[in-house]
């Protein structure tokens, strides 16, 4: 019977520190800067341990040495032997800790991660791999394509994508997608982006803060995936194992991503409701807009007081009044300014009345003010502001 193949030295290979291909929402300068700089760091400094060790071994051996040789030289019954011995005992006892510790120096390096620099033979001569079936390559797909391709996939896994943004612990992620693998992808993570939009602007922060980590968990996965140059549903288990055994520095990046993730988010959504804000009141304004093209609103609020005291009363005899104090030229501009506008409503099929104004035609034909004060109204209709 063939021996079982002991997977556990491959649990924790550190991947390249300078590839250039990374999700846009995550800072790839920064991570990649960091993963270098840990990596030579901690290559460093077991460096410096294992040369401290092997010399403090090989001091204390010489010093065993030069005692025995030492003691060779001086007679069994000699007053100074007692001493020597009794030396001689430290030395070994300091001797055999310096070789635990190169044995402790040893067994750290056969556990160390591998990396891409000290990957450098086959494990084994032949691999059997169940590949999972290829997705599209949306590389190559038109914008139009691939936004088909977006709608039709999350139409699909709505569902599951939904629940997957709600799961707390990773030891479940990691089961949920091994039981649904074809949700590692962007698709998954492109919607998970718009779902946390969505919850903040519907201000229930809480919920956006819990999809907002599965969704950085997502793109942590396929970014490894990218590193490792393997399909994402080829490597869920390692991502999820990694990630819960990671050292202090790598928790700390996924940490600081999540944090600034989520307050892009919250920006995003501010922006989005600005916008939605916008669009609402320039689809009013042109809802309002008059015969004339203007704005009702911003006519009423350009106007004299006085006027604008005659439109909210809907008082015609105050209307007469206030124009006729304003004089002919200046009560014309406002009042054609109104009408254009909606407020106010000439007679209709009059000829009497000037369509433009409202004022009433002269027997000349010219336009005026009506300051005869006759009980014939100058307008025929006041409309609410």
């Amino acid at each position: 019977m063939a021996r079982p193949i002991d997977y556990s030295k491959w649990k924790d290979i550190e991947v390249s520190d300078d590839e250039d291909d990374t999700h846009p929402n995550i800072d790839t300068p920064s991570l990649f800067k960091w993963r270098h700089e840990a990596r030579v760091q901690r290559t460093q400094e077991f460096e410096e341990k294992k040369k401290t060790t092997e010399q403090e071994l090989t001091k204390r051996e010489k010093e065993v040495l030069e005692l025995k040789e030492k003691m060779k030289k001086i007679a069994p019954n000699d007053p100074n032997m007692e001493g020597l011995k009794k030396s001689l005992a430290e030395l070994e006892v300091k001797r055999g800790d310096a070789v635990a510790k190169i044995d402790d120096v040893k067994k750290e390096d056969r556990l160390r991660p591998w990396n891409v620099d000290t990957i450098s033979k086959d494990g084994f001569s032949k691999t059997l791999v169940n590949n999972p079936p290829p997705r599209p390559d949306t590389s190559k797909m038109t914008e139009d394509e691939k936004e088909s391709y977006m709608k039709e996939f999350c139409k699909k896994h709505e569902p599951d994508i939904k629940k997957f943004g709600w799961l707390r612990k990773y030891d479940d992620s990691k089961t949920f997608l091994q039981e649904k693998p074809v949700l590692a992808c962007e698709e998954t993570a492109n919607y998970l982006v718009i779902q946390c939009i969505n919850l903040a602007m519907e201000e229930k922060f809480a919920a956006m803060e819990q999809v907002a980590h599965q969704c950085i968990a997502m793109q942590y996965l396929l970014e490894l995936s990218k590193q490792l140059n393997i399909d994402p549903r080829a490597c869920i288990a390692q991502f999820f194992t990694k990630i819960q055994v990671a050292d202090p520095e790598y928790k700390k990046a996924f940490n600081d991503e999540l944090e600034a993730f989520k307050q892009r988010i919250r920006v995003r959504a501010k922006e989005k409701i600005q916008t939605q804000i916008e669009e609402q009141e320039e689809e009013e304004r042109q809802q309002r807009i008059g015969p004339g093209g203007l704005d009702p609103v911003e006519v009423f609020d350009s106007l004299p007081k006085v006027l604008q005291e005659c439109f909210e009363s809907q008082d015609v005899g105050k209307l007469q009044e206030a124009i006729n104090a304003l004089g002919p030229e200046e009560a014309k501009l406002h009042m054609k300014r109104c009408v254009a506008s909606g407020l106010w409503k000439p007679a209709e099929n009059d000829p009497g009345t000037n369509p433009e104004d409202g004022f009433r035609v002269t027997e000349t034909g010219g336009g005026g003010g009506d300051t005869n004060g006759e009980d014939e109204p100058v307008y025929e209709e006041v409309k609410n502001k």
